[in-house]
């Protein structure tokens, strides 16, 4: 550790002791905790998803920052964010979903794993509303237990209105641009009172397509730009087919194959994606996606409806894809390594020593917002 600057450490304490209440600098030696540490995480229910947002093993959605999921209907949005909540539920944490749709289904969210006799269940109509929730909630978890973890998911933000949309004459002009003015103030002072705790503030909101774009991004999402600036991570989902199987001899629909971008991200790499198969009846299967990778990355070989893993021991399992998972539950040890290998495999290292301009492609793809 180099030595620490004399001049920077006599404007810390100084800044320090202006602002009583609370500290506001630091150095980031290791020697102290400070706002910028990352420390817990929770699973989106996709391992290859929390990777991808994460960039390192066990990891999933920041804890004290704010993450924003996006996309058109259909795509399982509501469904990432009941995972969010039963793996809150799993760390012993408190779940609360504020609803602004009147679309909560119990059944569905006890499918995923979410203990709704233990979930806070808040129905809501208005910005203005849930912030105010929001607040109150931050504020009792301060005075009360501020060791607690809590997630709070309000779905959605496209489906909430304001007070004054609710008394709006539409023919006039100016109703219009309520809900982002609001948001615009309401987001500043949330940051900062979830930056202070072991709080993750998630919003779903709905995807929608600018008219007559014909260059860039062209896609948008409601209430203005207030939730994608202050958001730590922001997630693009997006169907990519349907899961048909027969039952009782008749096709049915499933599940959906899905696909998340993350399109900014402020814990790692941005514009990573992750697909997996989400399943009506079980939500996403995480497993599913590990034995993609496996194949991709060339760690398990196939013949046929076989596949092959050959362990760190030196012995070979032979499996079909519908008993991947058993494999891997009736043996941890292999669990483990197999976990470790895909996170070899996918962790981004931050460097670019060996690339030259050469060896670089210049792509005309269009950057998400935010």
């Amino acid at each position: 550790m180099s030595k620490r600057d004399d001049l920077a450490s006599v404007l810390a304490d100084s800044l320090n002791k202006k602002f009583k209440d609370y500290k506001v600098a630091y150095f980031l030696d290791g020697s102290e905790d400070t706002p910028t540490d990352l420390t817990e995480w929770i699973s989106t229910g996709s391992s290859m998803l929390d990777l991808a947002i994460a960039n390192r093993a066990n990891g999933g959605i920041p804890v004290g920052r704010i993450t924003e999921i996006t996309g058109l209907e259909g795509s399982g949005k509501s469904l990432l964010a009941a995972h969010l909540l039963a793996n809150t539920q799993k760390k012993g944490g408190l779940a609360v979903f504020i609803d602004t749709e009147n679309a909560m289904n119990e059944d569905f969210l006890r499918c995923i794993g979410v203990d709704v006799e233990n979930m806070l269940y808040v129905q809501l109509e208005t910005i203005e509303d849930i912030f105010e929730v929001i607040e109150s909630i931050i504020t009792k978890v301060r005075e009360s237990n501020k060791d607690r973890l809590v997630s709070i998911v309000v779905d959605s933000i496209a489906g909430a209105t304001t007070a004054v949309e609710a008394e709006a004459d539409y023919s006039k002009d100016g109703w219009a641009t309520s809900k982002a003015i609001i948001l615009s103030k309401a987001m500043r002072k949330v940051t900062q009172m979830v930056g202070r705790q072991r709080i993750a503030l998630i919003f779903t909101n709905q995807l929608r397509q600018k008219l007559g774009v014909m260059f860039g991004d062209p896609w948008t999402t409601s209430g203005g730009k207030a939730i994608a600036f202050h958001s730590s991570c922001r997630l693009r989902l997006k169907s990519m087919g349907q899961i048909k199987a027969k039952i009782n001899g008749v096709d049915e629909t499933i599940g959906i194959k899905a696909q998340a971008q993350v399109v900014k991200n402020r814990m790692g790499p941005p514009l990573r994606k992750a697909e997996f198969e989400i399943y009506f009846d079980s939500g996403v299967d995480d497993y599913g996606g590990w034995l993609k990778v496996m194949k991709a990355q060339k760690l398990v070989s196939a013949g046929g409806a076989w596949y092959t893993y050959v362990s760190e021991d030196g012995k070979s399992h032979k499996f079909l894809s519908k008993d991947w998972q058993k494999l891997l539950d009736k043996n941890p040890t292999i669990k483990e390594e197999v976990y470790i290998k895909i996170c070899n495999a996918l962790i981004m290292e931050y460097k670019t020593d060996n690339i030259g301009i050469d060896d670089i492609e210049i792509s005309d793809e269009p950057i998400p917002e935010g």
